[in-house]
């Protein structure tokens, strides 16, 4: 079902937006993918992503205060959508049907 397709970036930062819900903007996802995945990610990707993701409705965001800290600049908060909800349960569910799909021997077998 082509309208909850999540590419596997989309898909770790929908989850991240969840994981920091009401703390859930550029920097903070950004940081704690990079904790938990030990992976480095790029500011400019994930914004092109959180972008991407709100134009398909799975995110939602709203400004938060100018602060001085900041320049002035207010952060912009992510919130996921129900349909992101539902893309992830998608997926997820996509993804555990496979893996009881795989053979014993598969899943056994030693990979060089």
């Amino acid at each position: 079902m082509k309208k909850y397709q999540l590419g596997e970036f989309e898909e770790i930062v929908l989850l991240t937006v969840g994981v920091l819900y009401d703390n859930a903007y550029g920097v903070a996802i950004k940081d704690e993918i990079e904790k938990r995945l030990e992976r480095k990610v790029s500011l400019g990707a994930l914004q092109s992503a959180l972008r991407r993701m709100e134009t398909k409705g799975f995110l939602e965001s709203e400004t938060g205060e100018m602060t001085e800290k900041r320049g002035g600049k207010p952060k912009r908060f992510f919130k996921m959508t129900s349909f992101g909800r539902r893309a992830l349960e998608y997926n997820r569910d996509v993804r555990a049907e496979l893996w009881k799909a795989l053979p014993d021997l598969v899943i056994e077998a030693k990979f060089v």
